[in-house]
């Protein structure tokens, strides 16, 4: 990266994954306290875990409207604060209905990271770089969860309060985040749509002097493009935008439905159909996530070389490969001892590689300027209802229909993806936002 600036924004700008990451998995090492605590009922309980996933949502579906009318770095700064009133609230509580209040909060900050995070890395980093850039934010997410259970393996058995220590050491983090973000400026995307051109030029410079003015003729004419193209020019949903809105939900839709948040959430519970004891689960799943940290890491590394359709392809016919092999050995119940979670980590390091490591990157390309904030919430939420969906009725289709047809259904859902890329997915590697803008949109 020859930008220093823009490394540092950017990297400044990930830890918003991480904090996503951390907060995600933390409450796992404080879930049984926190119900024996308040001797919350199995329903209570479940509502007191999901409460967040619940933040998640709304803060994915509403996390484009501080972006755009605030700007990009407000809005980057109020998730931040967000991180930070969660985890001290959370931890510092003696009130079931505060700490559900607290936990939803660190929820809204969450989804509305998803949606900030990625935008502002596209609008700020070269064509060349960006895909690497972006797809810093997921590797920060897995990071945040490793960090999460180290953390939690850390502080286990360090008091009766051990879990307020868990909560509440993600402060640390989103102070750190807070002070950073007062170093990082404005989107020049956001400014210049919004008149501050002198502004807007400034921070152009600090990213490439050699090439600013002529990328400031080039967002402001996109900029101009879309306000003329008539009545609802800015609206997410008028008809020249049709081609981002469909590639995004179905985008969203096919990260969901490979069964990613089904493995992650309930590997141990997998492990254990195959026969697996309680300890030989909890350790393989330990290993999912290392595998997924790993295979991120090299993801960042391919992104902008193979681009992204090409590893999105690789990773369609691994994930059907795994999955399949998954069904088969469910149908069969030829288990083999470590077969499926061999094989489930063989799936984690396809999913890694290609859709983990894609899906931020990809929406936050693929919409024009002038309503790129929605675009990025539209995918964002989409990926988060589809999460809770399939998060919430695993365990019923497991147990009605089987492990064979659930991960079957898995497969087909990665069969239809494979399709969409092939024929659908456009590469967006090394193009300016602007001209995959006159690519995607029909003005």
């Amino acid at each position: 990266m020859k930008n220093r600036n823009v490394f540092f924004w950017s990297v400044v700008v990930a830890l918003g994954g991480f904090l996503f990451g951390f907060d995600t998995a933390v409450i796992s090492g404080a879930e049984k306290a926190i119900q024996k605590l308040w001797g919350l009922s199995a329903v209570e309980h479940g509502f007191t875990i999901a409460v967040a996933l619940i933040g998640t949502v709304f803060g994915a579906i509403f996390g484009g409207l501080p972006s755009d009318r605030l700007g990009r770095r407000p809005t980057l700064l109020g998730i931040a604060v967000l991180y930070l009133v969660s985890a001290l609230g959370a931890a510092l509580t003696a009130n079931w209905v505060l700490f559900l209040v607290f936990r939803f909060l660190g929820g809204l900050g969450v989804g509305a990271s998803s949606v900030t995070a990625p935008l502002y890395i596209s609008e700020v980093s070269p064509a060349r770089s960006r895909g690497r850039m972006v797809a810093m934010f997921q590797f920060n997410i897995v990071f945040g969860i490793l960090a999460a259970y180290l953390s939690n393996y850390l502080l286990t058995g360090r008091g009766e309060h051990d879990w307020r220590w868990m909560l509440g050491i993600q402060a640390v983090p989103a102070v750190a985040f807070l002070l950073l973000l007062l170093r990082v400026p404005e989107s020049p995307r956001w400014l210049l749509g919004h008149g501050q051109t002198a502004a807007g030029r400034a921070v152009l410079q600090r990213i490439d002097p050699a090439t600013a003015e002529q990328d400031a003729a080039s967002i402001l004419a996109a900029n101009a493009a879309d306000l003329s193209a008539g009545a609802g020019g800015e609206s997410l949903f008028a008809s020249q935008y049709r081609g981002p809105v469909l590639l995004a939900v179905v985008f969203a839709f096919f990260n969901q439905v490979s069964g990613i948040n089904a493995i992650i959430y309930y590997a141990p519970r997998i492990f254990e159909m195959t026969g697996l004891g309680q300890g030989a689960a909890l350790l393989s799943s330990a290993g999912i996530g290392l595998v997924n940290f790993l295979f991120t890491l090299l993801a960042m590394n391919f992104i902008d070389r193979f681009g992204r359709r090409r590893l999105m392809l690789i990773g369609s016919v691994g994930l059907i490969a795994t999955l399949g092999l998954v069904a088969r050995a469910f149908y069969t119940e030829s288990f083999g001892g470590l077969l499926v979670p061999v094989l489930l980590f063989v799936y984690i390091a396809f999913f890694a590689f290609s859709q983990g490591a894609v899906i931020w990157v990809f929406i936050s390309e693929i919409f024009p300027n002038v309503v790129r904030a929605k675009g990025q919430a539209l995918g964002s939420s989409t990926h988060w209802v589809m999460a809770a969906l399939i998060a919430f009725t695993f365990p019923w289709f497991a147990e009605h229909l089987g492990g064979g047809h659930t991960f079957a259904f898995f497969a087909l859902m990665m069969v239809l993806q494979l399709i969409f890329v092939w024929r659908f997915m456009p590469e967006t590697k090394g193009t300016s936002l602007e001209q995959l803008e006159k690519t995607l949109v029909v003005h």
